[in-house]
């Protein structure tokens, strides 16, 4: 016993328990909650606890890999590339006798852009959809539920094979266009792009559908994808969007972690790094391409990241992405980690050293404390405190003009959607963002009273974007348009200078539908009961130069106060959201105020290892807090593992005692907090062999009445009995 266990005042006692088993079974969850990518086999080290495995990648290895998770009790997915993957058998001719180098996406200069060893990035072509079917077929075949086909990428700066040459004369009935020779050959590229990986998925997703049924089950189809923003910045086309409303489509998994967060932005004339607004915008972006459609998404963190850099950086921006995911109180459902073997079996640099070394005990802790803490995550109908409303529309189309630039007109960090939301988001309001692709879904606009748009970094893709927003305007809506609509892709040819139609810019057609002629010397056109600002500057000079926002914050005050009546505009320096018991916590820099912001307890510290119990916490700018609030329990009663590093099976109360097993990877640390009736006078703690478990850490809180509980994880179970 310890000697901090020996200042509480309460006797612990490690006895045998009855009837141990050495390993206790995981059923299957009904629910897939949470789940894990892996292409690892199982093993110890790895069984994160999540209701779904999906087993990564097809190969002579994947049905004993699938065998293994499935074992262990976890539901089975799979998962590949469907622009991308171990597809060197389809490359070499091994798959039907052909080689296919055809199918890589070339740049100008020829070279083929690698994903790895012998596999391109792909030009979807009849052949390689055929290929992908096979893949599907198989893994449909070993019995999966569902079939995740991820990251339909298809670089801006590709376009030069001969395989996307003869797609191009398919699609469009003309012959090629050099993309970099012009607006318009940029643009028509990337719709084509587009297009392609849009009909790919649907093909493929039709197959599995039809195929899984002839085997007596239907599977379900997910596309896992990074944001809509971060493609943009990234430079890279993928349907996005309009796969919400794709027949066959179950969901996404919105792909946003530290490596793509961190994309540095600029806002006040400073480019840097802006983890947490990113990912909050990010993940915005996802719910705001998925909520009207009604299809399920998964949102990811990574405790890691792609690109080599320290454990202590890692940490932070795990934080940071983890709490911006929190936010977002309609969804419930988390992919809790890619790659567990690169989390625990990886090793990285820790700041201040060159010597690379293995996740450490405290983070490893800590992780697991957060990943368990998304079983229990409920749903919740509290927002974020602040003044709700305001929305920045969005468009697939944003993908389509990042490169070549042209004329020299340049959008730096993607500073035109910026421009329209980090100004508000820095000021504390939870701007959220709207499709264009969705405003024909009922509901779309609903809760949206401004509306900021711009066609500096978007095309509408039709008319009807402008009948859906017109409307909405007239029925009361306020909406607010930056831009100058110089810019090279305002004349590409498309719906609003042909057939008829010879508007300059589309927003033309937008302000006739609305009865508006702007003119220079005016802003503020009232349209029915609704209103409409027309501001003749790109949103990137708002935020490229420093204080140059703040005319279009107080238009934004305006907007919001005076004519949509929607109440008082508050400005403040963080964001804060109530979900249960838990509190989601975010502090800005660079914003109104720089002092903490306080939160009551008592509450237990969720990114403290030590689940330490707090009379308050402080939270300073730049910092994020992630909180379980004692003053909210449920049922205060009864017993509960209130947050653990691990997962609770199997709970029983009987009398005076209350027992669970407790199940993490192997190897690592647990911390418990439990609430409890009254002090325990006796702790049964054994391992899967029956054995009990030296150096457990018992304390006792009287003033919350909870009792923290240390002791190593098992993967089979560590069964653990308190009596009071």
């Amino acid at each position: 016993m310890t000697r901090r266990s020996r200042d509480v005042a309460w006797a612990v006692v490690l006895v045998l328990a009855i009837g141990a088993q050495a390993q206790v079974p995981m059923l299957a969850h009904a629910a897939e909650k949470t789940c894990f990518q892996v292409a690892a086999p199982w093993a110890p080290e790895l069984d994160v606890r999540s209701d779904v495995a999906i087993i990564y990648g097809m190969n002579d290895s994947f049905a004993s890999r699938l065998a293994g998770w499935h074992d262990r009790g976890y539901v089975t997915h799979f998962m590949t590339g469907i622009a991308w993957g171990g597809y060197q058998d389809y490359f070499t001719g091994k798959f039907d006798g052909v080689t296919h180098n055809e199918d890589g996406q070339v740049e100008r200069n020829g070279e083929i852009i690698w994903h790895g060893r012998n596999v391109p990035y792909v030009v979807p072509s009849p052949a390689y959809i055929a290929y992908v079917k096979s893949l599907v077929r198989q893994a449909v075949d070993a019995g999966v539920v569902a079939i995740h086909l991820e990251e339909p990428e298809f670089w801006a700066r590709a376009g030069y094979s001969e395989s996307f040459k003869k797609q191009w004369q398919s699609h469009y009935g003309f012959p090629w266009m050099a993309q970099h020779e012009s607006p318009e050959a940029t643009y028509l590229s990337s719709k084509l792009k587009y297009q392609l990986y849009f009909d790919a998925l649907k093909e493929v997703f039709a197959y599995a559908k039809a195929y899984s049924e002839s085997k007596g089950t239907r599977v379900r189809c997910y596309v896992p994808t990074h944001s809509l923003l971060n493609y943009s910045a990234w430079r890279i086309v993928s349907p996005e969007a309009s796969l919400a409303a794709l027949p066959g489509m179950d969901g996404y998994i919105a792909q946003v972690w530290t490596g793509t967060s961190r994309e540095p932005v600029f806002f006040n004339g400073v480019r840097q790094e802006r983890v947490f607004e990113n990912a909050f915008l990010e993940y915005g972006s996802m719910v705001s391409m998925t909520a009207p459609t009604g299809r399920k998404v998964f949102f990811l963190t990574d405790p890691v990241e792609d690109w080599p850099r320290t454990w202590d950086d890692y940490r932070r921006n795990y934080q940071a992405t983890f709490t911006a995911q929190l936010m977002y109180p309609m969804v419930d459902s988390y992919e809790v980690m890619p790659w567990p073997s690169r989390i625990y079996r990886g090793r990285f640099k820790v700041e201040g050293s060159d010597v690379t070394q293995p996740i450490s005990r405290a983070y490893a802790t800590q992780m697991q404390v957060m990943v368990n803490s998304l079983n229990d995550m409920p749903l919740s109908d509290n927002r974020i405190d602040g003044s709700h409303g305001i929305g920045v529309l969005l468009g697939n189309s944003m993908m389509f003009q990042r490169f070549p630039t042209h004329k020299e007109y340049e959008d730096p960090q993607l500073s035109n959607f910026y421009g329209m939301a980090l100004p508000l988001l820095k000021r504390g309001v939870p701007v959220q963002t709207v499709h264009m692709e969705n405003l024909g879904f009922a509901g779309t606009l609903t809760d949206v009273r401004v509306l900021v748009m711009s066609y500096a970094n978007m095309k509408p893709l039709s008319p009807d974007v402008h009948q859906h927003l017109a409307a909405w305007v007239q029925q009361g809506g306020v909406l607010i348009y930056y831009g100058r609509d110089n810019d090279p892709f305002q004349e590409v040819r498309e719906w609003w200078n042909t057939d008829g139609r010879q508007y300059k810019a589309p927003s033309e057609h937008l302000f006739e539908l609305l009865d508006i002629r702007p003119t220079a010397d005016r802003e503020r056109y009232e349209c029915g009961r609704g209103v409409a600002y027309i501001v003749r500057r790109d949103p990137k000079e708002l935020v490229l130069e420093p204080n140059q926002d703040g005319a279009f914050v107080e238009m934004v005050r305006r907007a919001y106060e005076q004519d949509a009546r929607a109440g008082t505009l508050q400005m403040k320096n963080h964001l804060r959201l109530q979900r249960g018991p838990y509190d989601i916590v975010a502090v800005m820099d660079e914003s109104v105020a720089a002092e903490p912001l306080r939160i009551a307890g008592p509450v237990i510290d969720l990114f403290d290892p030590e689940l330490p119990i707090l009379s308050e916490k402080m939270v300073a700018p730049g910092q994020q807090a992630y909180l379980y609030s004692l003053r909210r329990v449920t049922d205060a009663g009864r017993p509960k593992v209130l947050a653990a590093a691990c997962r609770v099976y199997e709970e029983r109360t009987e009398g005076r005692s209350y027992s669970f097993v407790a199940k993490s990877p192997s190897g690592t640390q647990s911390v418990m907090r439990i609430l409890l009736p009254a002090a325990p006078v006796e702790i049964a703690v054994t391992g899967p062999d029956g054995q009990p478990v030296n150096e457990v850490e018992p304390s006792w809180d009287a003033g919350t009445r909870t009792c923290r509980v240390k002791f190593a994880n098992h993967c089979d179970g560590v069964c653990v009995t308190l009596t009071w």
